[in-house]
């Protein structure tokens, strides 16, 4: 076979060598990772589901090549979702810090990466007549789990107006939509109800007579926990979702994408326009840091749900340190802080 000339040996090698070089530039893509992520059927269609939502609607889940999928075991009640991580339902899950502490203490490896929500707001919400909350005295009150942080800061409410426990009925109803049902019913002289259902409820002539906020402040509400022996397996998907959700919380915040969010929160809630607006005002327009900056954990606010637990008799003293529950590494390794740090930048 006869030689290549010299020159040209020399430039098919040059040009070798460039595309080796182009190629060695080129970003590898992330392999793909799966995270099964366990909602209560009450939640998902709350406003508590918006930074999930919103981190999978506006791509951040993809952009960290994360598949997302939201599930919702069975049964999907507040007190059954770590119960979902224990049987491997799913991955990780939303769940309420009184539920995750129970839980801990009662020998689950379930731990908080991230926060979701801090200070809700619940209200409480009454039929036209009842003018006040001591008007309830006798009366029957919808409500959330017994030992759930809703029901424990209500409590709280109504004995700083001097409703004292024993002396109105009480009947638990999961999930804010169903306890609105009750009040429309008429099998429910007052509820107490979240966002927005709870503003919806007066546009319909039903009437506030208290917030949580009154008789409680800075607390930890929700979080995303997993187990601790399935996170040392799979701490590079970990750090991808925190990063995402710290993202989504940015996206909410940018007064920029208000119209997206408001949207999401339509379709996640099935509300109105006007009163998805209200919502996020109710939030922002002041700030209430009812929501993260990035799902940084405020240790702060868990101790103050300890405590509220302590005070109702659902822990026993000495009362545990906030940090037996949360593990901020995946936090860390994302660049967020892991209490009260500014927001990420929007991609």
């Amino acid at each position: 076979m006869a030689r290549l000339p010299v020159r040209l040996l020399a430039r098919l090698a040059a040009i070798a060598t460039a595309i080796t070089l182009l190629l060695g530039a080129v970003p590898v893509r992330a392999e793909m990772l799966t995270l099964r992520y366990g909602q209560a059927y009450s939640a998902a269609r709350s406003i508590f589901s918006l930074p999930v939502t919103i981190a999978k609607n506006a791509g951040f889940f993809a952009r960290e090549e994360l598949d997302v999928q939201l599930l919702q075991p069975i049964p999907g009640g507040a007190d059954n979702q770590i119960t979902a991580l224990h049987n491997d339902s799913v991955d990780v899950t939303h769940v309420a810090t009184p539920f995750l502490i129970r839980a801990a203490l009662g020998g689950s490896d379930a731990v908080a990466i991230a926060a979701e929500f801090n200070n809700p707001i619940y209200s409480a919400i009454a039929k036209p007549e009842i003018a006040g909350i001591a008007d309830l005295k006798g009366k029957i009150v919808g409500m959330a789990d017994e030992y759930g942080t809703i029901s424990l800061s209500i409590r709280k409410l109504f004995a700083l107006h001097g409703l004292q426990r024993g002396e109105f009925g009480v009947r638990v109803i999961e999930g804010t939509s169903a306890r609105l049902a009750c009040l429309r019913r008429g099998d429910c002289d007052a509820v107490v109800l979240g966002q927005p259902q709870d503003l919806t409820a007066v546009a319909q002539g039903y009437r506030l007579i208290g917030a949580s906020t009154e008789a409680v402040g800075e607390l930890l509400y929700t979080v995303t926990a997993v187990r601790r022996s399935w996170a040392d397996a799979h701490k590079e998907t970990l750090v991808r979702y925190v990063r995402a959700l710290a993202s989504a919380f940015a996206f909410i915040r940018d007064g920029s994408n208000r119209d997206q969010v408001v949207r999401t929160v339509m379709q996640s809630t099935n509300s109105s326009e006007e009163i998805a607006r209200a919502t996020l005002a109710l939030f922002f327009e002041p700030e209430r840091g009812v929501l993260p900056k990035q799902g940084e954990i405020d240790r702060h606010g868990l101790e103050q749900v300890i405590a509220m637990m302590g005070e109702a008799g659902t822990l026993k003293p000495p009362l545990p340190s906030a940090d037996r529950f949360i593990d901020v590494q995946y936090l860390q390794a994302a660049g967020v802080g892991w209490a009260k740090s500014p927001a990420v930048p929007l991609p």
